[in-house]
C-alpha cells in the first residue's frame, strides 16, 4: 500500500507540473497576442521601465561588483599556485559574460521584481480589481502583464551590462592592486578570452530569464486567492518558481549556446 500511494503522489505531482506548464503556456499566448495586437498602455511601459530598470540598478551594481571581486580572488589563489595569475582578467570576463552575470542579475531579479509584481497582482486579484478592469472592458493581460514584459526586456540587458562591467572592474582592482599583476597584461587577457559571442551569450540568456520571471510571478499574481495568506504564498511562490527556472534555463542554455556561440578558442 505505501508503495501505491507513493507512486500515486508521484503521478499527481507530474500532472499538476503539466497544469502548471500549460498555464503559464497560456499566459505566454495572450501576451504575445496582446503585444501583437493588443493596445498599447505606454504610461504602465514607463513606469515599468523605472520600477524594474531604474530602482534594480544599486543591487544589481553591487551583486556584480562583489562576485567579480570573489571570483577573482579565488581564481588568483589557486593560479599562484602554478604561476598563471596573469589568466586571472581573462577568467573573470568570460564567467562574467556568459554564467554569473545572466544568472546573479537574473536570480536578484527574481527576488526584487519578481516579488514585488507577484504581491501587486495578487493584492489586485484578491481586492477584485481585476475584475473591476473587466467590467470596464480593460484586458487584465492588456494593461498588467504586457507592459511589464516589455518593461523587462528593455531594461535587463542595459542591468545585465552593468552586472558585467562592474564585476570585471571589481577583478581588477582584486587583480592588480592587491595581487600586483601586470596591469597591460591583465586588460590583454580581458580582451583576449572575451568575444562578441560572450555578449550575445548574456544578452540572450538575460532575456529568456527576464521574460521567466515575469511569466511566473505574473501568473502567480492572476491566480492569487484567499486573501492576504494567499498574496504572500503567491509572492513567495513566485520568487522561487522564478529562481529554479533561471537555474535550470541556464543549464540548457548553456549547453544550447555552446553550439551555436562555441567556448574554447583564443581570439587572436
Amino acid at each position: 500500500m505505501r508503495s501505491v500511494r507513493f507512486f500515486s503522489h508521484i503521478g499527481e505531482l507530474f500532472f499538476a507540473l503539466l497544469r502548471y506548464l500549460g498555464e503559464l503556456a497560456s499566459l505566454a499566448g495572450q501576451i504575445g497576442e496582446s503585444a501583437w495586437r493588443g493596445k498599447k498602455r505606454w504610461q504602465q511601459f514607463f513606469r515599468q521601465i523605472v520600477e524594474i530598470g531604474y530602482r534594480s540598478q544599486p543591487v544589481v551594481i553591487i551583486t556584480g561588483g562583489f562576485t567579480g571581486a570573489v571570483l577573482a580572488a579565488q581564481a588568483l589563489f589557486q593560479f599562484q599556485l602554478v604561476g598563471m595569475e596573469t589568466l586571472a582578467g581573462g577568467l573573470v570576463s568570460a564567467a562574467m559574460l556568459r554564467e554569473l552575470g545572466p544568472t546573479i542579475t537574473g536570480l536578484m531579479l527574481a527576488g526584487r521584481v519578481g516579488s514585488a509584481m507577484a504581491a501587486e497582482i495578487g493584492t489586485m486579484k484578491v481586492t477584485e480589481q481585476i475584475d473591476a478592469l473587466r467590467s470596464m472592458a480593460v484586458h487584465p493581460v492588456d494593461y498588467l502583464v504586457t507592459p511589464r514584459v516589455l518593461a523587462m526586456m528593455v531594461s535587463i540587458p542595459l542591468l545585465l551590462i552593468q552586472s558585467v562591467v562592474c564585476g570585471i572592474l571589481a577583478s581588477y582592482v582584486v587583480g592588480v592592486p592587491l595581487f600586483h599583476v601586470e596591469e597591460a597584461i591583465w586588460w590583454e587577457n580581458v580582451r583576449r578570452y572575451s568575444s562578441l559571442d560572450d555578449v550575445k551569450v548574456a544578452v540572450i540568456k538575460g532575456l529568456v530569464f527576464g521574460f521567466l520571471i515575469v511569466l511566473i510571478a505574473c501568473h502567480q499574481g492572476l491566480k492569487a486567492s484567499n486573501g492576504a495568506v494567499g498574496v504572500g504564498r503567491g509572492t513567495t511562490n513566485a520568487m522561487v518558481f522564478s529562481s529554479l527556472a533561471i537555474l535550470i534555463a541556464n543549464f540548457l542554455l548553456s549547453m544550447l549556446m555552446q553550439i551555436f556561440f562555441p567556448i574554447g578558442f583564443v581570439n587572436s
